[in-house]
C-alpha cells in the first residue's frame, strides 16, 4: 500500500496486516485500511470464495509450490448459511435465499459439494421451492 504520503510507517503497517491475516494464511482476503489522524486500523474483508475454502478446512499450502489446487471438499448447508449470514450485507439479492444461492454458485465454482450433493442441485430446488431455507 502506498503509505509514504500519507506520512505513516509502511514497515510498520505492514506487519498489521500480516499478524492480522494469520489464520487466513494461504488465502486472498482483502484488507480494508482505515486511516485516522496517522493511525492505521487493519479490516480484513473475506470474499464468498475464500469464506467457502476456509470453511473447507484444507491444510495450508503453498500457492507459490502448489499450482491449481482442486477443492474438491464437502460443506455442510449450515456452513453455507453461515457464510451468507457473513456476506449479506453486501450481497446483491433482495431475499436471504437469493444469498444463499449466490454462495452455492461459489461453492460450484471453487469445485467442493454441499452435503454430498452438486451446488447446482441445491440452487434448482431453491429456485423451485422444494428446498426451504431460513429467513435470516
Amino acid at each position: 500500500p502506498k503509505l509514504g504520503p500519507l506520512g505513516l510507517n509502511p514497515k510498520k503497517i505492514g506487519e498489521d496486516i500480516a499478524k492480522n491475516t494469520k489464520d487466513w494464511k494461504g488465502l486472498k482476503v482483502t484488507v480494508r485500511l482505515t486511516i485516522q489522524n496517522r493511525q492505521a486500523t487493519v479490516e480484513i474483508v473475506p470474499s464468498a470464495a475464500s469464506l467457502v475454502i476456509k470453511a473447507l478446512k484444507e491444510p495450508y499450502r503453498d500457492r507459490k509450490k502448489v499450482k491449481n489446487i482442486s477443492h474438491n471438499g464437502d460443506i455442510t448447508i449450515d456452513d453455507v448459511y453461515e457464510i451468507a449470514r457473513t456476506m449479506r450485507s453486501r450481497s446483491l439479492a433482495r431475499e436471504f435465499s437469493g444469498t444463499v444461492r449466490e454462495i452455492l454458485g461459489t461453492c460450484r465454482s471453487v469445485g467442493c459439494t454441499v452435503d454430498g450433493r452438486t451446488p447446482e442441485e441445491i440452487t434448482d430446488e431453491i429456485a423451485s421451492g422444494d428446498f426451504e431455507c431460513p429467513s435470516e
